[in-house]
């Protein structure tokens, strides 16, 4: 293993893999550990990144003021790197390809997922202290906003396959490929679609006095309505009625989202990177940061989008 450049990535390096990204901190062995479990699952290459991250390097030689200070990091860093390789041996049959780069930590992560266009792109999630929204705002959040690649961010221990899968949808063209995207990571798990839905303009026909029985006649009708649209979703899958439970939430989606994980006990949510008001690809959907931010068990986010 040696450091390499972007622009001298080695050829061999296996596409449609699991890539999973490293800072060896006890977060990222969470991820690594479920990066590994899914490639053995799923018979895939794994390619294990460290991104040394450009301008710390050269500041911390500008520091000790030793030329050959830079030398020495990425020696530590291949070090450790290895390190987690030998960990990893014993839960993966298969090759593990350890891939050290120097680089911007999100950029970088993102243009060598590019290059060897995984399945799922693996990191995990920093703590649940009052520094977590800016330590996720550095790393997941920020990848989530850039990825073109599934991207998986872990919580949890990988100690069992996915068994309960949460997937919140809203009917956007963001919905159908989440479903997809739980078939290929999940395809045993109790699966509960999740609909957050309002009364149109409710407080607008409270305004023009419109009484609470009309009211509730426009509530149910919506339930109604979203339960159908649910039921169809599931079928464009393929799915039986066996294979999903529906849920609907009155209310603000992300809340509701939070508090089902909570209720159901899921260890995994499914959810689109963008919701009814995406305006751009780069954009992370608001419903989307607060479940990356707040949920308490993995999250997978897709990038994709159906076609119109």
């Amino acid at each position: 293993m040696s450091h390499v450049d972007l622009a001298t990535i080695p050829a061999q390096l296996p596409t449609g893999g699991v890539l999973v990204a490293t800072d060896f901190s006890d977060a990222a062995r969470l991820a690594q550990q479920r990066a590994a479990r899914l490639a053995r699952e799923h018979g895939l290459p794994l390619v294990l990144l460290h991104v040394l991250p450009t301008d710390w390097v050269a500041a911390l030689q500008a520091w000790l003021g030793v030329e050959r200070a830079s030398q020495r990091i990425v020696a530590d860093a291949q070090a450790l790197l290895q390190a987690e390789v030998h960990g990893l041996q014993a839960a993966l049959e298969g090759l593990i390809h350890p891939l050290l780069v120097q680089g911007h930590p999100v950029q970088t992560s993102v243009e060598v997922a590019q290059r060897c266009a995984p399945r799922w792109v693996v990191v995990g999630a920093h703590g649940r202290s009052t520094l977590r929204h800016v330590l996720l705002g550095t790393t997941a959040e920020r990848l989530a906003r850039k990825a073109m690649n599934p991207l998986l961010v872990v919580r949890q221990p990988a100690t069992q396959g996915y068994r309960r899968v949460l997937v919140p949808v809203d009917f956007s063209p963001w919905s159908a490929p989440a479903l997809a995207l739980v078939d290929a990571i999940a395809p045993h798990a109790v699966v509960e679609l999740l609909h957050a839905y309002t009364v149109p303009f409710e407080e607008k026909l409270r305004f023009a006095g419109v009484d609470d029985d009309t009211i509730a006649l426009y509530r149910e009708k919506a339930r109604q309505q979203a339960v159908t649209h649910l039921h169809a979703l599931a079928r464009q899958q393929g799915w039986s009625s066996t294979r999903y439970a529906t849920l609907l939430h009155e209310g603000d989606a992300a809340p509701g989202i939070v508090h089902a994980v909570q209720r159901l006990e899921c260890d995994l949510v499914v959810i689109g990177k963008h919701g009814q008001s995406a305006a751009e690809e780069l954009l992370l959907g608001s419903v989307t940061a607060h479940v990356l931010a707040e949920s308490r068990c993995d999250v997978l986010v897709s990038p994709a989008r159906a076609l119109a």
